[in-house]
């Protein structure tokens, strides 16, 4: 009598590969018999666009649940910095691994890890200390744990994400060569301003001029909508600068003026974060399967 195999659970991988992408194909492929009109489409179409964005914060969501999931003292004698930093890779490692993302946006998001880092590097300089983390961790370099590149590239993997959720499309691009060279200025201005003033403005400016015919399209539901891609850059810093009021509530790192007790971030970060998106866009529109989506009049 032969002994009847039991059956084996499915890997925890390819469980939640199939759960995300039945709610993916959910979200994209709504039932065809729903057919909503006047304010019962507006409510419908605002939360799907709010499931889709939930969606799309994936990474980030995951990521802020650790940062308030692990004590300030650490896991088992390991400070939080190393275990923040053991959490966001495995975050990462999991988006390859479930095909969330591709093997090509992998490396973008991995170029917004080493430019945040390397930003991180300066601003928390002993000749600049713009903000510190104040906290012990051996996965430090330069006084910076490795950790704080991946809140850079959640902000590209979010971009990522949306993409391919809202089925986004680009009108009115300008040439790349010249979002490439705003967007180097850009990020070249978060060095220079301690030397040579802060040219903030007169770069918002530019970028006003050359996104101001930019339009991106999306689908909440089931037909297209569209808005100022400059509208989208200001909104994705907004929601960036409260990410950053949270950290820092949390203790993850702190200003100068947070040091004796917590206070608010300035809303003036609100205008680096809305120009920092302006650089992570520019790379996320570099990815070749992005790049067939984005028109660019000749």
């Amino acid at each position: 009598m032969s002994a009847t195999p039991l059956p084996t659970a499915a890997p925890a991988s390819a469980s939640t590969l199939a759960s995300l992408n039945r709610l993916d194909d959910f979200l994209l492929h709504p039932p065809r018999h729903w057919q909503p009109r006047g304010l019962q489409r507006a409510g419908l179409e605002f939360l799907w666009f709010g499931i889709k964005e939930a969606r799309s914060c994936l990474f980030v969501g995951l990521f802020f649940l650790s940062v308030f999931a692990v004590p300030r003292a650490g896991v088992l004698g390991l400070p939080r910095y190393d275990v923040l930093l053991l959490a966001a890779l495995a975050i990462q490692i999991a988006m390859v691994a479930t095909k969330l993302e591709t093997w090509d946006e992998l490396k973008a998001i991995s170029l917004f890890h080493i430019v945040g880092f390397a930003l991180e590097v300066f601003k928390t300089s002993s000749g600049i200390k713009s903000w510190a983390y104040p906290d012990f961790a051996y996965t430090k370099l330069w006084g910076v744990p490795l950790f704080s590149g991946f809140m850079y590239a959640a902000v590209g993997s979010y971009i990522i994400q949306a993409w391919r959720l809202f089925d986004l499309r680009i009108r009115h691009h300008p040439p790349h060569w010249m979002a490439a060279l705003i967007a180097v200025l850009i990020y070249a201005n978060f060095f220079t301003h301690h030397y040579i003033g802060d040219y903030r403005w007169y770069l918002a400016a530019c970028a006003l001029g050359l996104y101001a015919r930019t339009t991106v399209v999306f689908r909440p539901l089931d037909r297209d909508r569209q808005m100022p891609l400059l509208l989208a850059f200001v909104l994705i810093g907004f929601f960036i600068w409260l990410a950053e009021n949270i950290s820092t509530f949390a203790g993850v790192w702190s200003y100068p003026n947070q040091l004796g007790a917590w206070s608010a971030v300035h809303v003036g970060k609100w205008s680096s974060w809305s120009m920092l998106v302006v650089m992570t866009f520019t790379i996320v529109a570099n990815l070749k399967h992005i790049k067939t989506k984005i028109h660019v009049p000749h």
